[in-house]
């Protein structure tokens, strides 16, 4: 069996005290098997002998796969945890704090929903029922009751816990997501930042040695009053994914409507075993997967495929593979076995287009159906389409054209959404915009029931095109 890597993430201020005894604690915990570890260990400019004391302890443990690192200045722990994940390489990471108030003989315990595939995250939970914690501070317990209730709600999550330190998760969620917070509100960002992408998160408790301010410990007041500004700011902007083009997509995925009205125009053209290409993160997919016998949602993104999974897990008869459009042998264990493909927005994607409606044809049955969606338009092609990485967009006789000199019996070449249509040429190619505004797209998504009674009057071309085209033999 291959071993899987832990990346283990050590924020370190002024801890000379400690740090020592945490790394060998760190270094001997046991790990689910086959896993191994990496230690990230982000010095935040300790003021004390913290950086000095990691240095001679790597000296003194040659071949201990052990990474230091150091800030210039003091930046506070949000700001560690970032340097330390854009270094890490493991397939999950977990945030462990320089002190000794964690054990990490709790890495078994907190890992297992991860390694066994039911969460993206998990939290360990100091106030869940197990184990044992050291009784501390009734105020500092009640401001983490208030931050945590009030990142649940902001969150929609039932977290007890969301201020602890035990924090894991899959290195690549975490790596797509933008985070900003310097000190330590880096935990509520990361807690909505999570929930806005709809990761699996999942409790468990933890023991807890929590030590007094005495003993070093460096949250305060105004630390939870920053916290509560976090959660604020994340309670009004998403700022949930590093690239553009995903936003959109995110941003498309809570147009409910404009879904289903996209889902009920190709669903009478599939049959009872589907595949479709460029399912993202299962916008569509939730939709056109209902009463089919076998549906295989596929991507070249894993994020997205692990979002669609979180989100369709109940769903027996949907599958999910990575397969590029562009890649003749990602198909080859559905060459000519099915009745239909699906292939929404995804053509535009490709370079080589031709490859990709050859590779589509492959899959099919004989009486098989291939149904393809392409933005319509070369005149409105703008930042917009730059921004979802469009090549091109096309009109209708050069996509029927297409087809047919691939082998396709064009059907028919349906229009469809004229109604952003100006839009599109407006924050495409006037305003030059890469991204939707989530207030424009909300508004015309309440509309969609007056777009689709005037999609067929309306005196201008459609935003989209849909080409329905069988292989006949």
């Amino acid at each position: 069996m291959q071993s899987s890597l832990l990346s283990i993430l050590i924020p370190v201020y002024n801890e000379e005290e400690f740090i020592t005894e945490i790394l060998d604690r760190v270094l001997a915990a046991p790990l689910p098997a086959p896993m191994d570890r990496e230690l990230i260990v982000v010095d935040d400019a300790s003021t004390d002998g913290s950086f000095e004391t990691l240095q001679d302890y790597v000296d003194n443990h040659p071949g201990a796969p052990i990474r230091i690192l150091r800030h210039e200045r003091n930046r506070g722990k949000g700001a560690a945890i970032r340097t330390a994940l854009a270094q890490a390489s493991g397939e999950f990471s977990i945030i462990q704090d320089a002190d000794l108030e964690y054990n990490p003989c709790e890495y078994l315990n907190v890992l297992r929903p991860l390694v066994h595939g039911e969460a993206d995250v998990v939290y360990g939970s100091r106030f869940l029922v197990a184990g044992q914690r050291r009784v501390l501070y009734f105020w500092h317990a009640l401001a983490n009751r208030l931050l945590t209730t009030m990142c649940n709600m902001v969150a929609d999550l039932n977290l007890t816990d969301m201020e602890t330190g035990y924090k894991a998760f899959r290195t690549a969620l975490a790596q797509s997501i933008p985070l900003r917070s310097e000190r330590f509100g880096i935990e509520p960002e990361l807690t909505i930042k999570f929930a806005r992408r709809e990761a699996r998160i999942y409790e468990v408790p933890i023991a807890y040695f929590g030590r007094t301010y005495d003993e070093g410990k460096k949250i305060g007041t105004w630390d939870a009053v920053a916290a509560v500004g976090v959660i604020l700011r994340y309670w009004l902007f998403a700022d949930t994914y590093k690239d553009s083009g995903p936003d959109i997509l995110d941003s498309i995925g809570h147009a409910r409507r404009f879904n289903r009205w996209m889902a009920e125009t190709v669903s009478p053209y599939l049959g009872n075993e589907v595949l479709e290409l460029g399912a993202g993160m299962g916008n569509l997919t939730r939709l056109l997967a209902r009463r089919r016998r076998r549906y295989i949602a596929t991507d070249i993104d894993m994020e997205h495929l692990s979002r669609l999974r979180a989100r369709l897990h109940h769903r027996p008869n949907i599958e999910t593979a990575i397969c590029d459009l562009a890649h003749t042998a990602d198909f080859e264990a559905w060459r000519g076995k099915l009745d239909s493909v699906v292939c929404l927005n995804v053509l535009e994607h490709v370079d080589d287009d031709m490859t990709g409606l050859r590779n589509i044809y492959g899959c099919l049955k004989p009486g098989g159906r291939a149904v393809i969606l392409v933005p319509q338009g070369s005149e409105v092609y703008g930042t917009l389409d730059e921004a979802l990485g469009h090549y091109r967009r096309y009109s209708k006789s050069e996509l029927a054209g297409k087809m047919k000199s691939v082998g396709y019996r064009v059907e028919r070449i349906l229009e469809f959404n004229r109604a952003t249509y100006p839009g599109w040429y407006v924050n495409g190619r006037l305003l030059r915009r890469r991204y939707f505004s989530r207030f424009q797209l909300g508004v015309f998504d309440r509309l969609v029931w007056m777009w689709r009674r005037l999609d067929r009057v309306l005196p201008w071309p459609s935003a989209s095109i849909i080409g329905i085209g069988v292989r006949d033999s």
